[in-house]
């Protein structure tokens, strides 16, 4: 199934596309080693120390992108999610260019309640925006679309780091 999107697309994206969506795993090489900084995220969002998160969310990002051999990018957790009367951005993937690195931005507070989001949403939210970055180094895909096959690399990088 292709996203409504996907009609408005030139050929060249929708070849792009297709290539996305054809791709529904990645293999993390030796996630089990990655349980410890996935469990110390956990435990430092608990602590709503926004600066302890970053690191961590760094932490597990540079270890995660080190194991794929691709460019690290740079992490930046900032508090209240933007929002509009219709939705909250959760994360933001900005590429990067030679001599700055990408950029990710992570929200760790809900727009409305101003909670700190669930562990699993955020490291969720990290992992979709790392996978942006992955299609573009990793994949070499000329764009990052919201295709079915995205939707499950996430997916398949969660079960890998939470068994």
């Amino acid at each position: 199934m292709r996203y409504a999107y996907y009609a408005k697309l030139k050929a060249r994206d929708k070849a792009t596309y297709r290539h996305s969506d054809e791709i529904e795993k990645l293999e993390l090489p030796e996630p089990e080693a990655l349980t410890p900084l996935v469990r110390a995220l956990g435990a430092v969002l608990e602590s709503e120390h926004r600066a302890s998160i970053e690191r961590a969310a760094q932490q597990l990002s540079n270890a995660m992108l080190a194991r794929f051999r691709v460019p690290l990018v740079r992490i930046k957790v900032l508090s209240r999610r933007p929002s509009t009367s219709a939705s909250e951005l959760h994360g933001l993937y900005e590429t990067g260019d030679r001599r700055t690195p990408a950029l990710i931005k992570v929200w760790m507070r809900t727009a409305h309640h101003k909670r700190v989001v669930a562990f699993r949403t955020f490291l969720r939210t990290l992992l979709h925006e790392l996978c942006h970055h992955l299609d573009y180094e990793l994949l070499k895909l000329e764009d990052s679309f919201h295709t079915e096959g995205f939707f499950k690399r996430e997916s398949s990088l969660f079960k890998q780091l939470v068994a």
